[in-house]
């Protein structure tokens, strides 16, 4: 298992991610390593919390530690506000979310996907889709 610090750096996490591609692979399975070596204190994690600017997620649907690459929100319903922390920053904020998401991905085996999230699992993956495009909480 590769798990990687969780940086906290502002001004890099502010910065947009970039495409990921397959040469960034080892990077996904770092994120999920690192994801599953936290699992007590993360529900969710951003390439760019482990220092790599790509855009690549991993986070909990149910008991799996999935893996997203390429990940883009195409269609959200029913707004909500709510206070979320981040292992990157201290303390909780409040944010608007979305309680059912639409998602457009690759998986780890660059396959397209488009699957529909919601509950907390969409919280958390919106929350980390923010990481990649250089907003946080």
């Amino acid at each position: 298992m590769a798990a990687q610090n969780i940086i906290h750096d502002q001004m890099f996490l502010q910065r947009k991610s970039q495409p990921a591609t397959k040469a960034d692979l080892n990077i996904a399975i770092d994120l999920r390593d690192t994801l599953i070596a936290k699992r007590n204190l993360a529900l969710g994690l951003a390439a760019n919390m482990i220092g790599k600017d790509k855009r690549i997620i991993a986070f909990y649907v149910g008991p799996l530690a999935m893996v997203m690459i390429n990940p883009r929100i195409i269609d959200k319903e029913e707004r909500y506000i709510t206070k979320e922390g981040c292992l990157s920053l201290s303390g909780e904020r409040s944010t608007k979310r979305y309680k059912k998401i639409r998602v457009s991905f690759q998986t780890m085996n660059f396959e397209n996907r488009t699957q529909e999230f919601d509950g907390l699992t969409s919280e958390v993956i919106q929350h980390e889709i923010d990481h990649c495009d250089g907003i946080l909480i």
